[in-house]
Formats: structure tokens, C-alpha cells, sequence
């Protein structure tokens, strides 16, 4: 492959990118087939293509004949663009993984190591930009950004590992040394089906991708997490866990914790609430740890972190009542956000959420399910309805969800939940958190979860 990569002068599987000299990739799909565009790659000047067994071969280019097009693919580009950061930690499982790679990369950036992270809310670094960046990015995009981080003298990489990304084969040729599974509750079942596939495509970080020489940093009180075979560093309450969450205790501005490591207790503040964010926490110190970071370091700069955009963030704190957003989109992710709430709550726990349309429709009455037995007012509104129905969507929320305000507009549903609010009361507005638009019928309105619920607590104008 060496030789080959040395002759081309671009790669891409996007036949309207291919330049002259340029290998094109025929990847197949489920609603386009690469193959179809073979004929227009070469008009643009292709002279490598690479392609499945058995489409007819062109004459005039070089054709590669694979079984496997995607990891082919991917491999090809990570040796085109060579370089890729020291340290790559990738995290993978269903809720976490946005918080743990950034506090992975606020745990480097406080120690002095210049570092950055990737995924849901694209290239986070204050040594490098990088825009429209999705949660694993297609090879070429993202083995382009590692080169230009390594280029800036980034060397430490926090990185998610979406399901998709790993089915797909995106992350076939990156060099991780450290591999995290946070968790697993069921979300993307319109994409892998079944629980099953879903476990199988996190899994394959750790059997395929991870090296024999790396690290891997697992969650031992999730079930999933206990199937995986490898575990050089586990985490979490169980006794057996290298790094142990001893005690966690939620106070006004945060919780207070106590991890024990090998033979070292260590007690912090967290300005972080959430039992769940306790093990985010947990899980970046392991992923830190096993990049060969300093313990005392590392345990130095935890109470320092700060929450992510969108992830359980304060968004108004007035009048003895609090709001907060949070990025939870799944039944079990509601759940943990919903109880880390409770104990702050001296009055009543008001939640606002909704489903997005055109994904997986059987966690919307569990989610109904979820709401009505830890909220005490649930309202149920729009999130992202897409292509379906939204009065359809929330209608297969609300079967499951007695008693539920039913408030189509998004806004609108904020404001209502606002004006039911008295002192002690604390609200929680679900599903969106960082995101900037609305998608209604293929159009993508102006919202932002932070701004609305700031403008009806009276404190954005």
C-alpha cells in the first residue's frame, strides 16, 4: 500500500472532490452506492479507484479490488496523511462521551499539555480550529485534523467514538491508546436494530481498533461494560474497580466525592452536579492515568473542571428557582439527569422534553415512562420532529406519560413550564442542549434550549 499511497496526489470517496491523480473510493451505502459514481470519478480525473469485488473494471486507472472498501478505505487515508497526536484517547457508550473528552482535555490543557477534543461539539482546542466537524467525522476529514493537530504540536487527543462511526469503519487507521466505554441504554436502534449490534459496534474499539499495547478504560457497574475483555483500567463503585467512587455527596454548588486509587484516597469538590457526571469525571482521570499522566497531577486539577455546553448547564438561578438544560435524548439518560436533579429540588422537579422524529420510535413511550415517575410536572413538547408528525410524536409519548402538559411549541412549553414555577421549584429542559436549530419538515429553524429558557426566566432580554 506504501507504494500506491506515494503516487496519488489526493483521496476521497466524493466523486465531485476528485482532482487529477486523485484515488477515489466506491464505498457502498444503504441510499447511494459509490460504484454509481465510478464513471464521473474518472472524469475528474481519477486515476486510482478503489472499489468491491466484481464492478466492471475501467480502463485507463489503476482499480483495487477489496472486500472490505470502508476499512480499505479508511487505512489508505491514515497512511496518506501520516501524522496523528501521541496520545489519542477514544470514548465510546451511549451518554458521556461528549463530557468525559472534554474533561479529558481540560485535565491535559491544566497540566500544560496542549490538547484538544472531538465529537459532538466539533474540534474544541485553544491551539487549533476546525468547523463543521460531526461526532466521528468520515476518514478523510478526520485523519486531515489529526495531521493538522500533530502539525500544532497537539499531542493529546480526546475523541468520541460514536456507534456509527465505528460500523462504518471511520476509525479504522487511528492510533488510539487508550479506548473508554462509559455505558450502553438503548438509542440508535432505527440504525443497528437490535441491543445486540448496537454492544457489538461499541466492542469493536476494543477487539479491533485498540492495539495490544493500549489501554483500555471501562465502566465495570455496567453490564455492558462487564462483557468487554479488556479492562486494564476499570471504574466505578464496585469493590473490585481500580478506580473506586468511595462516596459522592450533592451539595448547593456541586457534590463533594471521594475516589479511592491503588492505595491513595482523594477527596473533591466537584462544581458539577450529578451522580453521572461523578462518573464522567471518573472516567477521563482513567483515560488520563493511562496516557502516563501523573496521578497527583491529575487529581490536582479535577476540582477545576467545568461542565460542557449544554450538559447539565445552569441556564438561571433566580427568585429560589433554578433552570437547567441538558443534552439528555435518551430513556436513560433522562433518568440520570432526572435523578441527579432530585436533590437539589426543595419544591417541585418540573421536566420539559420531547423525541425526534425520524429515529428510533420505541424509546418514546419510555421515555414518557421515565418523566412521569421522576418529574412531578412533565411537559411534553417538540424536539426535532424532522419529517414525521410532531402532534404524532408527542401523542406516543404522552400514552405512557399520565398526566403530562402537551405543548407543541417548543418556546412556548419553556414559557409554560416558567409561569407554573414557584420557589424550590427546579426545571430541566431535555433533549437539545448545544444545539442551534429546530428541524421542521426538512427545515432547520433558529432555537437555542439556553437562550428561550433564559428569555422566560427574565434574565436574557
Amino acid at each position: 500500500m506504501s507504494g500506491l499511497i506515494h503516487h496519488i496526489k489526493g483521496i476521497t470517496s466524493n466523486s465531485q472532490d476528485v482532482q487529477k491523480g486523485y484515488l477515489f473510493a466506491a464505498l457502498p451505502g444503504t441510499r447511494h452506492n459509490g460504484a454509481d459514481f465510478i464513471d464521473q470519478a474518472i472524469l475528474n480525473g481519477a486515476s486510482h479507484i478503489l472499489t468491491e469485488k466484481g464492478v466492471p473494471i475501467r480502463d485507463g486507472v489503476v482499480t483495487i479490488e477489496s472486500e472490505n472498501v470502508r476499512h480499505e478505505f479508511a487505512l489508505m487515508v491514515a497512511e496518506f496523511y501520516g501524522a496523528q497526536p501521541d496520545n489519542i484517547v477514544a470514548i465510546t457508550g451511549t451518554n458521556g462521551k461528549t463530557s468525559v473528552a472534554d474533561f479529558v482535555r481540560q485535565i491535559c490543557e491544566l497540566n500544560g499539555f496542549k490538547s484538544a477534543s472531538l465529537g459532538t461539539l466539533g474540534l474544541v482546542s485553544n491551539h487549533m480550529h476546525g468547523d463543521n466537524v460531526m461526532t466521528t467525522p468520515d476518514p478523510v476529514k478526520l485523519h486531515g485534523l489529526l495531521s493538522d493537530l500533530k502539525g500544532a504540536a497537539v499531542n493529546h487527543l480526546a475523541m468520541e467514538a460514536s456507534s456509527h462511526g465505528l460500523h462504518q469503519s471511520r476509525l479504522d487507521g487511528v492510533k488510539v491508546k487508550v479506548a473508554a466505554f462509559t455505558n450502553l441504554s438503548q438509542d440508535h436502534l432505527d440504525y443497528h436494530e437490535t441491543m445486540d449490534n448496537y454492544f457489538e459496534a461499541k466492542k469493536k474499539l476494543f477487539t479491533q481498533i485498540l492495539p495490544d499495547n493500549g489501554y483500555a478504560v471501562i465502566n465495570i457497574d455496567d453490564a455492558y461494560g462487564a462483557k468487554i475483555s479488556r479492562h486494564e483500567l476499570t471504574y466505578g463503585r464496585d469493590k473490585d474497580a481500580v478506580l473506586r467512587l468511595v462516596s459522592q455527596t450533592p451539595n448547593q454548588s456541586g457534590q463533594d466525592i471521594q475516589i479511592a486509587y491503588h492505595d491513595d484516597v482523594y477527596n473533591i469538590h466537584l462544581n458539577l452536579i450529578g451522580l453521572f457526571q461523578a462518573y464522567n469525571v471518573l472516567c477521563a482521570i482513567g483515560c488520563c492515568l493511562m496516557t502516563g499522566m501523573n496521578a497527583d497531577d491529575v487529581f490536582r486539577v479535577v476540582p477545576k473542571l467545568v461542565g460542557v455546553s449544554g450538559r447539565m448547564q445552569l441556564a438561571a438561578d433566580i427568585n429560589g428557582c433554578a433552570a437547567y438544560i441538558d443534552y439528555a435524548h435518551t430513556p436513560d439518560a433522562l433518568e440520570k439527569a432526572l435523578a441527579a436533579i432530585r436533590p437539589h429540588v426543595r419544591g417541585r422537579l418540573i421536566c420539559v422534553f420531547g423525541a425526534g422524529g425520524d429515529r428510533d420510535k420505541t424509546k418514546r413511550p419510555e421515555m414518557g415512562r421515565v418523566v412521569a415517575s421522576h418529574a412531578d410536572i412533565a411537559i411534553i413538547t417538540d424536539d426535532n420532529p424532522r419529517s414525521e408528525d410532531a402532534d404524532k410524536i408527542r401523542g406516543e409519548i404522552e400514552i405512557a406519560c399520565d398526566g403530562a402538559i402537551n405543548i407543541g411549541g417548543r418556546a412556548d412549553a419553556i414559557q409554560h413550564a416558567v409561569s407554573m414555577m414557584t420557589d424550590g421549584d427546579v426545571m430541566l429542559v431535555a433533549g437539545k442542549g448545544h444545539e442551534e436549530g429546530q428541524t421542521i419538515q426538512k427545515v432547520t429553524y433558529p432555537f437555542n434550549d439556553l437562550d428561550e429558557t433564559r428569555k422566560a426566566m427574565g434574565v436574557l432580554k
